[in-house]
């Protein structure tokens, strides 16, 4: 071998060393993104603590839990949506939108099969205080009530005597009331629904317990979406998924009415490289009024789950490799944060348990 061809040799060499080396800083610098890690069942394990459990602030260090990873559950949906766990029963419930299902998994084994389908397109999911799964359909514009006996109730269909455009998500007050929105995303076209004319505002209602009756409670923001309560049930969270963007809250007045409505908290992040602009779709209250919000459509270092203290600073993240839609706690001590996400279903446990049943 001639000299040329040993320093070709010691040139190829270092030029397959600095790649290497720049390979593993760029997969590093990823992972460090949520984006580059290996969820699959064969997959090396996660060194504790998470990385992609991130603290922002002090304030979120004590509900990281140091052994303890992000785990994803179960994959191969459209569009993940709508989880809500069944505390009796010991299952979450999640919708498939496109697909027409609202899956279950069970928590003594994580077996995964279809809890309604078809769903009519079914959204957003809740239980309520006697256990009945309730659900907001896409397909028929309408929320509904699955009884006991396996018959359906339909809670509201119309307000003013016209079709609501497609109801989104839905909570239940310790009254009964069941609060709901309607921004009308699964009448925009078939994949989520049945394309059709939107007849009314895009607003946020309250079926009354007693008399049924459908209440409109807002219609300032421009397209409604998640919505959940405080921790004390004092204060209504509102996503606004269109124009103003971001997380909005009302004070709640006598369990029925809001006033003083102002922006929460905004979807947009400053990073060391510029700002990172995405959005939200549900949100949830942690026991200490904490609000878990799913974050998604910035990429990596955004999508996954964004924590906010009561007073709308975020102080933690979640890093997932996919858009988030929504979340919700549960497990036998509430303490499991599930989130659907894209195509998957994740979860991780926290040190912090839900404020509410789902």
């Amino acid at each position: 071998m001639n000299r040329t061809s040993t320093n070709l040799e010691q040139s190829a060499k270092v030029g397959r060393r600095s790649f290497v080396a720049a390979t593993l800083l760029v997969g590093a610098a990823t992972a460090a993104l949520g984006q580059a890690r290996d969820y699959g069942q064969n997959a090396p394990p996660v060194r504790y603590p998470d990385p992609d459990i991130v603290v922002l602030d002090p304030r979120f260090a004590r509900y990281k839990i140091g052994n303890t990873s992000i785990q994803r559950l179960h994959t191969g949906m459209l569009w993940a949506e709508g989880p809500a766990w069944n505390g009796a029963g010991r299952f979450l419930v999640w919708s498939d939108i496109p697909n027409n299902v609202v899956h279950r998994r069970l928590e003594e084994d994580g077996h995964v099969s279809a809890f309604r389908s078809p769903s009519n397109n079914a959204n957003g999911n809740t239980f309520d205080w006697e256990g009945r799964h309730l659900a907001c359909e896409h397909g028929g514009r309408r929320v509904v009530r699955y009884e006991h006996d396996g018959s359906v109730t339909v809670l509201a269909d119309k307000w003013q005597g016209k079709p609501f455009n497609a109801p989104n998500d839905l909570v239940v007050h310790p009254d009964g009331g069941v609060w709901f929105t309607d921004p009308g995303y699964g009448s925009m076209g078939n994949y989520e629904g049945n394309k059709g004319d939107l007849l009314i505002k895009e607003a946020v209602y309250r079926i009354d317990p007693k008399t049924t009756k459908v209440e409109l409670v807002t219609d300032e923001l421009s397209k409604p979406n998640g919505v959940c309560f405080s921790h004390d049930y004092k204060r209504l969270f509102v996503v606004d998924s269109g124009g103003r963007g971001g997380i909005h809250v009302w004070d709640l007045v006598d369990g029925r009415t809001i006033r003083n409505g102002r922006q929460f908290a905004s979807m947009s992040l400053k990073t060391k490289g510029g700002e990172l602009n995405g959005g939200t779709d549900g949100v949830r209250a942690d026991v200490e009024g904490n609000i878990w919000a799913s974050a998604g459509w910035a990429g990596a270092g955004f999508d996954g789950v964004h924590v906010f203290t009561p007073e709308g600073e975020r102080i933690g993240q979640i890093l997932l490799p996919e858009t988030a839609s929504n979340v919700c706690f549960g497990g036998p001590k509430r303490n499991r944060l599930f989130i659907t996400a894209s195509q998957s279903l994740y979860a991780v446990y926290v040190n912090t348990q839900g404020a509410h049943i789902a």
